[in-house]
This record gives structure tokens, C-alpha cells and sequence, in this order.
């Protein structure tokens, strides 16, 4: 009984199962359209440089090389590559230029602990040489008189020779 029930349910409903196995099977192929949007394309791009131009980074440039990048940048993305691996594919095709930082984490720790080594070194010698130099001079105004004072002969004699000449020209 219960099986008549569901045979008669079939025949009269056959051509909206159909309908609906059809769209369960298709469901997956629409969500996978191919299509990459820019904005991916960008998010991929914005973490690149451009190979020709120095500094631009690759969503920003308009070169004809940056347009060619982009583009495949899409193909691989439309392929279902992810992000990192469009991106390794470049590293390894053109170097680490392409991303603008060295990849091994080594030269990375480096490029970012050298430059402070290198302040705080510059900072301790800086301190140094002040100290030193600070220590050395002594500046004795109190000390000197008149009377010890060298300069003060020469400039008088100066003065001297200077009054006689200006004396003999009247």
C-alpha cells in the first residue's frame, strides 16, 4: 500500500523531480563560474610590485607589463589557485623583487634588526664622542686676568702702531 502510494506520487510529480535532480547537479557548476572579479585580481596585486617601475606596487601601475600580470594573475586565480600560491609562482619565476621583501626569513630578520643595530650603534658612539669631548675641553674664564693674558700685549701693540700711523698722517 505504502509503495503504490509512493509510485502514484512519482508519475504524477516525475517531471519536477527531474526538474529539481537537474538543479542539485547544476548547483555546483553556478557557484564555479570562472569568472575573477577585480577586486580579487587587486588583492592579489596590491601585495606585488611592478617589475619595470621601482616602488609602484602592481594594482597601482598601468604599464603594459603590470596590465600583462594582472591578467594572468586572473587565469590562475580563475584556475583555483589561491592567493599565496599566485604569488610563489611569481617569486619563483622573477625573484623576491616581486613582493618586496626577502622571503627567506632569515634576510627578512635581518633587513628589519640591521637598521636598529645600526641606529643604537650610531646613538652609543654619538654618546661617546660627546662625553669625551665634553671632558676634555676646560674652559677656564675665572683664571685668566688681564695680566696673564697674551693677547692682550699684542692687540696693545697693535693699537699702538696703529694710533702712530693715523697720528703721522694728519
Amino acid at each position: 500500500m505504502i509503495l503504490n502510494g509512493f509510485k502514484s506520487l512519482y508519475r504524477r510529480n516525475r517531471f519536477r523531480l527531474y526538474i529539481l535532480l537537474l538543479f542539485l547537479i547544476a548547483l555546483p557548476m553556478m557557484a564555479q563560474d570562472g569568472t575573477v572579479s577585480d577586486n580579487e585580481v587587486n588583492a592579489v596585486a596590491e601585495k606585488m610590485y611592478c617589475p619595470v617601475c621601482e616602488n609602484i606596487p602592481l594594482d597601482e601601475c598601468q604599464t603594459v607589463t603590470c596590465i600583462e600580470w594582472k591578467e594572468e594573475i586572473r587565469n590562475q586565480l580563475a584556475d583555483g589557485e589561491s592567493e599565496e600560491q599566485v604569488i610563489n609562482s611569481f617569486i619563483t619565476r622573477f625573484g623576491d623583487h616581486v613582493v618586496g621583501t626577502p622571503q627567506d626569513p632569515i634576510l627578512r630578520a635581518l633587513t628589519i634588526i640591521m637598521p636598529i643595530i645600526g641606529a643604537l650603534l650610531a646613538i652609543i658612539v654619538g654618546i661617546y664622542t660627546f662625553t669625551r669631548f665634553g671632558k676634555n675641553q676646560k674652559l677656564k674664564l675665572e683664571d685668566e686676568t688681564p695680566d696673564n693674558n697674551p693677547t692682550d700685549k699684542t692687540d696693545d701693540y697693535y693699537r699702538q702702531q696703529l694710533e702712530q700711523d693715523l697720528l703721522a698722517r694728519r
